[in-house]
């Protein structure tokens, strides 16, 4: 297999239903890439759908010994990879093609620390909701405290970051720390303003899941070394973003 320039990094569990749909898109890019997946102990068909793939000579399988979550199986991926770039995606979404294209074309001309695409909402059965949510061409440190508009299935960036930077605290958004604590060293986020990610919608309470998001997202400025006084304005910040882009 030709030396890659992006490692995808995909953790799964329990993913058999629609594992192979994200790896076809992953397949289907137009740079070379190799993709990681990184079973997190399923109990379901979740190997043997991997495993049709494996005469691509592009996928590693690699099964956790136990449970690690989603964060710890993604630094797992982050050290395995052989690419210059890093970029996850996760079981159950997917992408248009050209994506990881136009983000190492960015990456090349920006010298951005971060490429992140919009994406497109997708009902969980898969179909489009007809929703996009954009994302601006350049994000600051500053802006990315008031909001975290990087979603983690749209991310490429470089490996030697993704390992300098890994997603720690399973209580919190792990990845909106690492946007952070890459960005907080310096540089910027450059977005793709296309639908490149197709972001599917999980099923459950939506109530319940916001208030728990919310908590998470305090605790985010607490691990990045702001005090409780600051991390409540900037938590307030993040509040009433939301509210004015719902609203």
């Amino acid at each position: 297999m030709e030396k890659p320039l992006v490692s995808v990094v995909m953790p799964v569990y329990n993913g058999e239903r629609y594992i192979g749909k994200a790896i076809e898109s992953a397949l289907g890019q137009e740079v070379p890439v190799e993709v990681l997946v990184i079973d997190d102990c399923s109990a379901d068909g979740t190997e043997l759908a991997v495993m049709k793939y494996m005469d691509s000579g592009k996928i590693r399988y690699i099964r956790n010994e136990q449970n690690m979550g989603a964060a710890r199986s993604r630094n797992r991926g982050v050290k395995e990879a052989r690419g210059k770039y890093i970029a996850f995606l996760d079981a159950d979404d997917w992408w248009g093609k050209g994506k990881l294209k136009a983000q190492t074309e960015v990456m090349e001309q920006t010298g951005c620390a971060i490429c992140s695409t919009g994406r497109e909402l997708m009902t969980p059965d898969g179909r489009t909701t007809g929703k996009y949510i954009p994302v601006k061409e350049r994000i600051t440190y500053r802006e990315l405290l008031k909001h975290n508009s990087i979603n983690c299935s749209s991310v490429l960036l470089r490996r030697e970051d993704a390992l300098a930077f890994p997603m720690e605290h399973d209580d919190s958004h792990e990845d909106y720390i690492t946007w952070l604590r890459i960005l907080g060293k310096g540089g910027f986020a450059a977005g793709i303003n296309r639908p490149y990610l197709k972001y599917r919608l999980s099923e459950g309470g939506k109530s319940r899941n916001k208030l728990k998001s919310a908590a998470m997202t305090y605790q985010v400025y607490r691990y990045v070394g702001y005090g409780p006084l600051k991390s409540l304005f900037f938590f307030v910040s993040y509040a009433l973003h939301g509210i004015w882009k719902y609203r």
